[in-house]
């Protein structure tokens, strides 16, 4: 009996949904009943098991979704596990690769910074002469030589002065004019020169040069050179204090120039590969 009157209710309540008032049926006999109580219950039993698939139905598609964003979460947790451990695994190397650099040294030599740089084959000047010409910078020898010939020595109010001309061949690069000109200088001390074919004594004067920015009296033994690459070579007493060597660099600073000489820009010209020089040993007298 419950469970007729609870189909009735929802068969009311169904009815006004759809805007429909029961009425009561016709007193009039000769109207058959609209349905019959099987019928009733019949389409009452219908509409239940509808409504009972649809509620089914949408309970299954609410459980596959539920499945599907249970499963996307657990994908997610997953990926960002693997990347905090990707990330461990790369602050690991970083950790490993870093590479201690020890500090530089900032006790530099403070000697260095004053003096000027030179390459081992540079153009020098001799304003008393008015030429220019190559030499060869060699920390091996200690005094500077330069090419003579027609050394002459003589005495000039009771001192050692000597009278030369430059000893250059037809190669030798220098103003034409200062080839055959006589020089003159006083002998500020002699030298004996130790060679493998035998030794010698030399006068040793001291002549103004130039070479870039340098500009100072220079001593050079008299010798002739012309057998050599370089009419002029400079050795320790030139550099000591004021340059040092860079031997992997030439002619780092510009030819000076001289009345009756070849322009400063034209010097790359001549400026030749190296020749080789003879050793020899210097000992003061």
């Amino acid at each position: 009996m419950p469970n007729r009157l609870t189909r009735l209710a929802v068969l009311a309540g169904l009815v006004a949904i759809g805007g429909c008032a029961l009425q009561p049926p016709p007193q009039d006999n000769r109207f058959a009943p609209l349905l019959t109580h099987s019928q009733f219950d019949s389409r009452l039993n219908a509409l239940e098991r509808s409504i009972e698939a649809r509620c089914d139905t949408q309970r299954l598609e609410r459980n596959e979704r539920t499945l599907h964003l249970e499963s996307l979460t657990s994908g997610v947790h997953g990926i960002a596990g693997q990347l905090r451990n990707l990330q461990e695994e790369v602050q690991g190397l970083q950790r490993e690769s870093q590479v201690e650099v020890p500090d530089c040294p900032t006790n530099v030599d403070d000697s260095l910074d004053n003096k000027e740089v030179l390459g081992r084959n540079e153009w020098v000047g001799l304003p008393g002469v008015g030429t220019y010409l190559k030499a060869r910078l060699d920390t091996g020898a200690n005094t500077g030589s330069i090419s003579a010939r027609e050394i002459t020595e003589f005495e000039r109010d009771g001192e050692d002065w000597v009278r030369f001309k430059l000893a250059l061949d037809d190669d030798a690069v220098a103003v034409e004019a200062a080839r055959d000109r006589w020089i003159e200088a006083e002998v500020v001390r002699r030298v004996r020169i130790i060679q493998a074919s035998g030794e010698e004594s030399r006068p040793v004067i001291s002549l103004m040069m130039s070479l870039g920015p340098i500009k100072q009296h220079v001593e050079f033994t008299l010798n002739d050179r012309t057998h050599l690459s370089y009419p002029v070579l400079l050795g320790r007493r030139f550099m000591m204090d004021i340059a040092v060597i860079d031997v992997a660099q030439s002619y780092l600073h510009p030819r000076p120039e001289f009345p009756g000489g070849e322009p400063a820009a034209q010097a790359g010209a001549d400026e030749m590969p190296d020749g080789g020089e003879d050793e020899e040993v210097e000992e003061d007298e």
